[in-house]
């Protein structure tokens, strides 16, 4: 019964840092496509090999 001390307070960090990251990856716009899927499913083009940089 000792370990549910150590292990809830160690789940919450782990939540709250979670949760702390994706916020942040919402706020600066990570998310954000607007050229996304939206118009490529409506292109006839096929692409078959990966873009070179």
């Amino acid at each position: 019964m000792n370990i549910l001390s150590y292990l809830i307070p160690i789940s919450l960090i782990l939540g709250a840092v979670g949760l702390g990251f994706f916020i942040f990856t919402l706020k600066t716009d990570q998310y954000d496509d607007p050229e996304g899927d939206a118009r490529r499913i409506l292109s006839d083009e096929y692409d078959n090999k990966p873009k070179q940089d």
